[in-house]
């Protein structure tokens, strides 16, 4: 139930500016002995770059879902148990790319790759992680999401991080589904139903992912080779890599201009994102032509971080504003 990296998002989302030094950066400060640095060492395994960012997708699907009255309690066992199993993936993933991570720069310094967290100890953290997850939502959502929420943990660590991430050029495909279980969990969570506007959210974040870790697989080309992961810019050449981008941003725009068409959102939330959509995809088209290739690709992640950011809240207040 986590976003595909073709390495580690960006906070990098995150990436990331934001998602893409973070969770390195917390596990090279997580070097002493004490506590403190214990309690950091663990953080910095659930890649909180990537959980915070997915979760902030799950409550606005929730909140999308419930226009007229919100079910706090409901709300916050949504979120806590979401945020339990995405960590618990996070924590697995990192386990499972040991090999990749110590060939990258900016993953080499991971507590799994150093050995300051023993693989045996973040199985067990993972487990713990993902047990109290699923007991949460079991307990105090709805089957749905507890559906929602093991797929898209199946499909993030085995689909994703044990076969597709290592043996396909579609690897970023098959981690989107992951990347998008969050945001539906969260509208069934507060719908209970599988309906247009669950299709919507799943969709929108689905197409939202493929520019974004495309255009990482442009900037960390170099190092995508170097540890042998068949990434798109790898395999097919940047110049593919840049009509894919161009091609999923507006699918992406495409579907999320849908919800007022079918009653879901007011003109507010139209307007501010067809003004976002059109940006993109002018920024996407700029880099067909683009000579700084990799300073397009790393302004096109950024985008897609504020992208991510905006929707979140456009989906979370577009159905209470006209």
């Amino acid at each position: 139930m986590a976003a595909p990296h073709p390495t580690p998002p960006p906070r990098r989302l995150g990436g990331n500016a934001r998602l893409d030094g973070t969770d390195s950066a917390l596990a090279a400060r997580a070097t002493g002995s004490s506590w403190r640095d214990a309690v950091l060492r663990y953080y910095s395994l659930a890649k909180p770059g990537v959980l915070y960012g997915n979760v902030l997708t799950a409550a606005a699907g929730f909140l999308f879902a419930s226009p007229a009255r919100v079910d706090w309690l409901l709300f916050m066992a949504v979120c806590a148990g979401t945020t339990l199993v995405i960590g618990s993936a996070c924590v697995l993933n990192n386990i499972l790319d040991r090999d990749i991570d110590a060939v990258m720069a900016r993953t080499r310094k991971r507590a799994t790759v150093t050995g300051r967290v023993e693989a045996r100890n973040a199985v067990l953290y993972s487990v713990l992680l993902g047990v109290a997850g699923v007991a949460v939502l079991a307990t105090w959502t709805n089957p749905l999401v507890v559906a929602v929420g093991l797929g898209g943990y199946l499909a993030y660590v085995v689909l994703y991080g044990m076969l597709s991430k290592r043996l396909s050029v579609h690897g970023t495909l098959v981690g989107s589904i992951s990347g998008a279980a969050p945001v539906l969990g969260g509208y069934v969570g507060a719908s209970s139903v599988l309906d247009a506007g669950a299709a919507i959210v799943f969709l929108m974040l689905f197409f939202w992912q493929l520019p974004a870790f495309y255009s990482i697989s442009i900037y960390r080309r170099d190092e995508y080779a170097k540890a042998g992961v068949p990434v798109i810019a790898v395999v097919r050449g940047v110049a593919n890599t840049k009509v894919q981008i161009l091609l999923y941003t507006m699918a992406f725009a495409a579907v999320a201009l849908l919800p007022q068409p079918l009653g879901l959102v007011g003109w507010s939330y139209s307007s501010v994102m067809g003004v976002l959509c059109l940006g993109w995809i002018v920024l996407g088209v700029r880099g067909l032509a683009a000579a700084a290739t990799k300073r397009w690709a790393r302004l096109m992640f950024r985008y897609a971080l504020l992208m991510m950011t905006a929707l979140s809240v456009l989906l979370a207040v577009g159905p209470r504003l006209p």
